[in-house]
């Protein structure tokens, strides 16, 4: 079935016509222990506002039946039924039979290779729930939704409400959930299957975690991990926004192949790849902490108060990721999150904000297919930083009460950018039409650079294309104190023109500008002392300002104004010194990245081994040791090196499977090896890590057997794609790699099949990095221009970075 995308003014047309009062649906779920069917009835009762009207439900599964008013329909077209002669009130039902064996997006069957249970999960956004069954799936008709399951006996089903009720019925049980607040629709669920189950009480809430059973003592060695941290999520998000989360159950619920996390209200659907198979490092848990910090945030940006179309994205997703730091900060143990933050997600916005693929934090979406091209590092982490910026601007303490106004106005309802940004304004007393307009309609970086005036400092500030934003950040100066840097000044600095002076001490050794990353731009060291800045970066004193002196040298390699081996400098020189194990990992991989990908043929191994160098010092550090290890395995020089890991592994089954992926990069057989820790690693998923090695391997055989799982069946679970595709690539076979780069641009006109999400992840992921030139680039670069639009911006990205690297190397 050709299926249209839902326009704008198609939306605004339906929302001025209809009132939605509730949702009924029935989900039978029995066939999916031994079939692929799902059997739905939705039973939407809503008003129209001008009897006799027309309008139409979206729908893209199977049909069985569809009647209005009693009145039989016709089959949908293009994923819609048409809804004509319309009464004042009205009761429609559609039967529907998705199929999860399909690509089609909505619901999906998985099945737990360690003993072949069966879980099923819906995953809605942005337009989803039309996949499974009849809705107006647009974010603002939100609706109370009543579900009813019947599911095999010895499951458990979870959705948005609690305290089901449950019946026998035959062999199976019914589940009878009482209605749901009003909620978009693609802020509903279904998980259900044998999961494991974990409840405690946390912030007056009735809190679950669940897991495949097969996982059961993963998600007990993390639970008090993840209690704490949503509990002391609840309790801030309740103070800062003023407004408790108003559900007494909220659920955690870790399934096979889901991919990602999804928001669902009272009900967050996570993939269990977080559930970490090896213990986590300090650095995974830090972004898991946010991570679950952001989807409890959207219980409020999201859930409660809902974008009224796609345009206004980032009042869901960037005020979930602004929030998630603020949070990690203010109320966990994780006080560096805005230090990873800008280490990790806040370099790739940087990237991408300087790119071909940047856009206005809010721009104009005409769909929803344009829709899913915008859930990038533009509306999350830049959104994120711009928001951390709002807050300096105003002040936290305005910046909260505007928030909690915000939720008090427009809860359960919809609402658009102006609706927040004057809840601040008249919260704090400022006038941000200036700030609106700069930061969130306008896209690209500034560019801040410290210069001279005589005997004084003054900050050169430029906007993209014209004059900068309306920004406040700090300057600081240090000056050298034995083989370290000292703090004379920090001068804050609100930027109303181009060029601004600054009273800074003149005899400093290094001046810092962004100090404390309190806005987003891209930053640059005064002339002076720009040559020894890529060393002096680790005689900073604290972890956020050598985060932004690796930020800085991170953008001027990134912009070919410095080398991968001064970024290798800079990054290994930080990494000896560095206190905080919230970006030890990060700055890792960052180092590998800048030595592997970015520098020259003839620098490449120097680079690696100076890398493994720094890793194997701080594999001594036992709060870094596990990271250390992991780094080294990735840049391990030769085959004694990966000797060496083995033994500093031991009984680690994760890193024994890292050294074996190395040792195959290298050319050493390995098919033995890891046939024998394939036999006695105990983590159901332990085939991908087999093929990871496989996918390393300088072998045309194994390279086709990889590309046959990964590509042409979609075998590996999106998320561990990437994991294998990263070294499928490897650098140093470029002859073997050289045909599936061809295959590469033969797969872009359908690679978007099965949604958005597999979309972004194979164009990302599967683009070759070795093997090719910049003439490959531009003919990537030319496909994009036939694609979907969640391919074509990605599509588009990753060109850009790789010609960038291509570049570097040369």
């Amino acid at each position: 079935m050709s299926v249209r995308s839902l326009t704008q003014a198609e939306a605004e047309g339906r929302s001025s016509l209809l009132t939605v009062e509730r949702y009924g649906v029935a989900v039978d779920l029995t066939d999916l222990t031994t079939g692929s069917r799902v059997r739905c009835e939705s039973t939407i009762t809503f008003d129209c506002s001008r009897p006799g009207a027309e309008t139409f439900v979206d729908c893209v599964a199977e049909v069985d039946k569809a009647v209005l008013n009693g009145v039989a329909l016709p089959a949908a077209v293009e994923g819609r039924i048409a809804l004509a002669g319309l009464g004042e009130r009205n009761v429609l039902t559609v039967v529907t039979v998705p199929d999860c064996s399909t690509d089609e997006q909505g619901v999906h069957k998985a099945v737990d290779p360690a003993d072949g249970e069966v879980y099923a999960y819906t995953d809605f956004e942005p337009d989803h729930a039309r996949y499974v069954w009849a809705c107006f799936d647009q974010p603002d008709l939100k609706a109370p939704h009543a579900f009813t399951v019947t599911a095999p006996a010895a499951w458990l089903v979870l959705t948005n409400s609690g305290n089901p009720r449950i019946e026998d019925v035959g062999s199976a049980r019914r589940w009878t959930f009482p209605p749901t607040p009003p909620l978009a629709t693609y802020n509903t669920v279904i998980n259900a299957g044998p999961y494991y189950e974990l409840r405690r009480s946390g912030a007056g809430h009735d809190l679950g975690l669940f897991a495949r059973r097969s996982l059961a003592p993963i998600l007990n060695r993390d639970a008090d991990e993840l209690f704490t941290l949503t509990t002391q999520g609840l309790e801030f998000f309740a103070d800062k926004f003023g407004m408790p989360f108003p559900q007494h159950k909220y659920d955690q619920v870790f399934t096979p192949e889901f991919p990602g996390a999804m928001e669902n209200f009272g009900c967050i659907t996570w993939m269990d790849w977080f559930l970490r198979r090896t213990t986590p490092t300090r650095a995974e848990w830090d972004i898991f902490s946010r991570y679950l910090l952001h989807e409890l945030a959207h219980m409020w940006f999201g859930n409660i108060v809902t974008m009224r179309w796609w345009d206004d994205l980032w009042l869901n997703e960037a005020f979930a990721e602004f929030a998630s730091n603020w949070a990690a900060v203010c109320a966990t143990s994780y006080t560096d999150a805005w230090t990873a933050h800008l280490a990790g997600e806040k370099l790739n916005a940087y990237f991408v904000d300087q790119g071909p693929t940047t856009h206005p934090i809010r721009q104009p979406v005409p769909d929803v297919a344009a829709a899913e091209a915008t859930f990038d590092a533009i509306t999350y982490p830049k959104g994120a930083s711009v928001l951390q910026q709002l807050m300096t601007y105003v002040g936290e303490a305005e910046f909260s009460a505007g928030l909690t106004s915000y939720f008090a106005k427009h809860a359960w309802g919809n609402t658009t950018l102006h609706d927040l940004i004057d809840a601040v304004a008249e919260s704090s007393g400022r006038d941000l039409d200036q700030w609106r307009a700069g930061w969130l309609e306008t896209a690209g970086t500034d560019r801040l650079t410290l210069d001279h005036d005589g005997d004084s400092f003054v900050l050169v500030a430029k906007g993209p294309g014209g004059p900068p934003r309306p920004q406040v950040l700090a300057v600081g100066a240090y000056r050298g104190q034995g083989d370290r840097l000292e703090r004379a000044a920090l001068v804050e600095v609100e930027v109303a023109g181009e060029r601004t002076r600054i009273d800074l001490p003149a005899d400093a050794d290094l001046y810092l500008v962004n100090d404390e990353d309190l806005t987003f731009a891209s930053t640059r060291p005064d002339a002076t002392t720009r040559d020894a800045f890529f060393g002096n970066a680790a005689r900073l004193p604290t972890p956020i300002s050598r985060s932004v002196a690796v930020a800085t040298a991170w953008d001027m390699l990134i912009n070919a104004e410095a080398s991968a081996a001064q970024a290798v400098q800079c990054l290994t020189g930080v990494l000896a010194v560095e206190t905080s194990a919230s970006v030890i990992e990060p700055y890792l991989d960052l180092a590998v990245e800048a030595a592997d990908l970015w520098s020259p043929d003839s620098e490449r191994d120097v680079l690696m081994r100076a890398v493994a160098a720094a890793c194997r010092s701080l594999s001594g550090v036992g709060a870094y040791r596990k990271a250390a290890l992991r780094g080294f395995a990735r840049a391990a020089a030769d085959l004694e090196e990966v000797g060496w890991l083995q033994v500093e592994a031991g009984e680690d089954v994760d890193l024994q499977w890292r050294a074996l992926v190395r040792k195959a990069q290298l050319g050493s057989p390995t098919a033995t090896e890891a046939q024998a820790l394939l036999d006695r690693d105990p983590d159901p998923d332990a085939w991908i890590s087999r093929l990871q090695v496989r996918a390393a391997t300088p072998d045309p055989a194994e390279k086709k057997a990889v590309w046959q799982a990964l590509v042409t069946e979609r075998a590996v679970p999106l998320p561990s794609v990437y994991s294998v595709a990263a070294p499928f690539w490897s650098a140093g076979q470029d002859d073997l790699l050289r045909p599936y780069a061809e295959a590469y641009l033969e797969l872009v006109p359908t690679i978007h099949r099965g949604g958005a999400i597999p979309a972004k992840t194979f164009t990302r992921h599967l683009f070759p990095q070795f093997g090719i030139d910049l003439t490959f680039v531009g003919r990537a670069e030319a496909l994009a221009a036939k694609a979907v639009p969640v391919v074509r911006a990605n599509l588009l990205g990753r060109a850009d970075r790789i010609s960038r690297m291509l570049r570097s190397r040369g």
